[in-house]
């Protein structure tokens, strides 16, 4: 701390020589109450008897104030940064009777408005998916009231240091160090005495506070202290900080706070800046002002007060006696319904979000707003508070819907990878109905890109090719990329969506199982999708990590050629190219509708991935390749200590040439070959008789 603190007061020396070797335009301001020339005002943030108030009484609400022009933060076509120094007085108000949140932040952001920006644990400063992101370009000093465990807060009660996260790479509790209360130890540590010397600040107790920030040579001061003292010797946070790829050459600066089911009154009573002037803070007023403490209630121990206790206690108690029963029991079947979803919230990521915030979302499940129907349910766009897009996907509790809900929560909820379809939360209702939050995937799914659409829309060549890598990277991070093995079981093109840059991502995980590297699956159902399950899942019930593969393999027929799996009156898709294969012919597989259309195409490189679809579709699994094989064939690259020094796509087409391969092909399949869509009809009504509905087949 000391090396720290020696460094900064060497850059304040130094403060007239850097301004001269980096000319800057001086911006300095102080403000001992506002004016609506003084600040640009966003939400409900408001300017009420000289103070800037950010939040009132208001439930998840955001308020945001703004110098109204942009500072010079940092030397343009260079990574040197301005230094600053800036102080502000503020107090956070509590409403009687009320719990107080969430807190404040004083902030450097490049932008005007509070876009990206969610309220209640998030401050107002940015929100659950931009957390973290280095685009955001924001920077903040967080005085913060509760203590949330997703960003790791040390309490509910902290300063902490914010760079594009509200994750912050140093925090404190608040408060200061009077001057008398030692230094400390050299190895940077405070000694047990010095500890105890430390005097804390509650932040949302109505008092008002002055903040001291100074920032100079990659160094950055916190101090703080009760308003009207004298500024302490020592910071409260000291701290190395490179704000060079942070900041933009120019930024804005203010405050921004929120409210969520907690609420508090966040106002700003003064507040300087500058970039030229580090003593400019001494001109803020700091006696005087209005204090937001609330009085104590006066207690009267009169002789009504007393009979009206008195009363109103006997009232209490035959009330009581009436209803207690009556009570327990039904917190105790409420207790029941709710105990398993509970242990959810405790366990998995996804949050449980509340129903009247799906229905506000969805418009009360508009029939405008459905996007989608599945085998259990209707899918809806929604708009979250802060205009995030969502969709919401409803479950019936009939077709065994809380196993699909279950299985969704417990996979996908924890599984974190830019191919998948991100699962926000969810929520469930009495009479079983249950509803899954997921990332709004703008341009659908890849079935309706290939099959149902016109031909200016439809995927051109190069395209498809590109969306089966991202669905073959998904597949990998699921078997091997995980702290367990994920098998999908359910891989088709309708359960491929595309984000808003035609990203390709994996979703649905209603039919996902989870087990442990090295185990063997448990399960016996069989399940999947007509077309797409592999012969050893129809014999045993069982799936595996080559079953999945295989669904793969039928996905990139299916998109390349855009046929279905199976049609009426047709043979089996993979059939049907096996034999093009043999005959020389493959290229002839593609879709016609590209070739009609007079679509470019790399032929080497189509080939390729069809050689890659029929191998992975191959009926003995044995012979399949690996999800990690399959993603070095679909780039182009070679895996050496796999298949030694022989290149693995030449490995593949040699597999795919092999004479011996076809021969055995028939011998392989359960069904002697592919089976045709009559077949199928006549295995679906025979003795073995596993139980098919629609495209989800459902056995035990």
């Amino acid at each position: 701390m000391k090396k720290q603190d020696s460094k900064l007061d060497l850059a304040l020396l130094l403060f007239p020589i850097i301004l001269f070797c980096q000319p800057i335009s001086a911006i300095d301001f102080v403000f001992n109450g506002f004016n609506s020339s003084s600040v640009s005002l966003y939400d409900s943030a408001i300017i009420d008897s000289r103070i800037l108030t950010l939040t009132n009484q208001t439930s998840f609400k955001i308020g945001r104030a703004l110098y109204p022009t942009k500072i010079p933060t940092k030397a343009p076509n260079s990574s040197y940064v301005y230094p600053f120094s800036t102080s502000f007085i503020f107090a956070m108000a509590p409403y009687k009777n009320v719990l107080p949140g969430h807190g404040l932040v004083f902030l450097f952001v490049p932008f005007t408005g509070t876009k990206g920006a969610n309220s209640a644990q998030n401050l107002g400063f940015l929100n659950r998916t931009n957390d973290g992101s280095p685009n955001n370009h924001m920077f903040g000093i967080e005085f913060d009231v509760f203590a949330n465990q997703e960003f790791n807060d040390l309490n509910d009660n902290h300063v902490g240091i914010d760079v594009n996260s509200l994750t912050s790479i140093a925090a404190e509790d608040a408060g200061y160090w009077p001057d008398n209360s030692g230094s400390s130890s050299s190895n940077g540590n405070s000694s047990g005495d010095d500890m105890k010397s430390f005097k804390e600040l509650k932040l949302n107790n109505g008092k008002n506070y002055q903040v001291w920030i100074d920032y100079a040579d990659s160094f950055i001061n916190v101090t703080m202290a009760l308003a009207g003292m004298k500024r302490p010797g020592r910071p409260l946070l000291n701290a190395f900080l490179n704000l060079s790829d942070v900041f933009e050459d120019e930024m804005y600066v203010g405050f921004t706070a929120s409210t969520g089911q907690l609420v508090q009154s966040h106002k700003i009573l003064a507040w300087s800046f500058s970039n030229s002037n580090f003593s400019l803070s001494e001109r803020l007023i700091t006696t005087g002002l209005p204090s937001f403490v609330l009085p104590k209630d006066p207690f009267f121990w009169s002789k009504g007060f007393i009979a009206g206790v008195t009363v109103g206690g006997v009232l209490i108690v035959v009330s009581a006696a009436t209803i207690i029963w009556f009570l327990i029991k039904r917190r105790q079947r409420k207790a029941r319904e709710r105990a398993e979803m509970e242990d959810w919230e405790l366990e998995y990521w996804p949050h449980r979000i509340t129903y009247q915030e799906i229905e506000a979302a969805t418009k009360g499940f508009s029939e405008e707003n459905v996007i989608g129907i599945g085998g259990n349910g209707k899918v809806y766009k929604g708009v979250l508070p802060g205009g995030t897009e969502v969709a919401v996907k409803r479950i019936s509790h009939e077709n065994d819907g809380m196993r699909e809900f279950l299985a969704e929560i417990s996979s996908l909820g924890r599984l974190k990878h830019r191919r998948l379809v991100g699962l926000r939360g969810w929520c469930k209702r009495e009479k079983g109905v249950f509803m899954l939050v997921y990332d709004y995937m703008e341009n659908g799914s890849l079935e309706k890109r290939v099959f149902d659409c016109d031909e200016s829309n439809m995927l051109s060549c190069e395209e498809r090719i590109r969306i089966l890598k991202d669905v073959a990277s998904a597949l990998l991070y699921l078997h091997e990329g995980w702290e367990s093995r994920v098998l999908h079981r359910d891989i088709k093109a309708s359960n491929v969506l595309l984000d808003k840059d035609m990203n390709g991502r994996l979703g649905d995980f209603g039919l996902a199982r989870v087990h442990g590297h090295g185990q063997v699956p448990r399960t016996t159902r069989v399940v999947g999708t007509v077309g797409y399950m592999a012969p050893e899942v129809v014999r045993t019930g069982r799936a595996s990590a080559q079953t999945d593969v295989f669904g793969f393999g039928v996905l990139i027929l299916e998109v390349m050629c855009g046929r279905r799996p199976i049609e009426e009156g047709h043979p089996p898709l993979v059939d049907s190219l096996w034999q093009l294969m043999m005959d020389g012919k493959l290229l002839d597989a593609l879709d016609e509708r590209l070739k009609a259309r007079g679509d470019q195409f790399d032929e080497e490189e189509v080939e390729r991935v069809l050689n890659s679809g029929l191998l992975c579709a191959y009926p003995d699994p044995k012979v399949r390749p690996t999800m990690r094989q399959v993603v070095k064939v679909l780039e182009g690259k070679n895996e050496p200590n796999e298949i030694e020094s022989e290149d693995i796509d030449a490995y593949l087409l040699k597999q795919m040439k092999s004479k011996d391969l076809w021969s055995n092909y028939s011998q392989s399949s359960s069904y002697g070959s592919h089976p045709t869509f009559d077949e199928i009809r006549r295995y679906q009504s025979s003795s073995m008789s596993l139980s098919w509905t629609n495209s989800i087949v459902e056995g035990r």
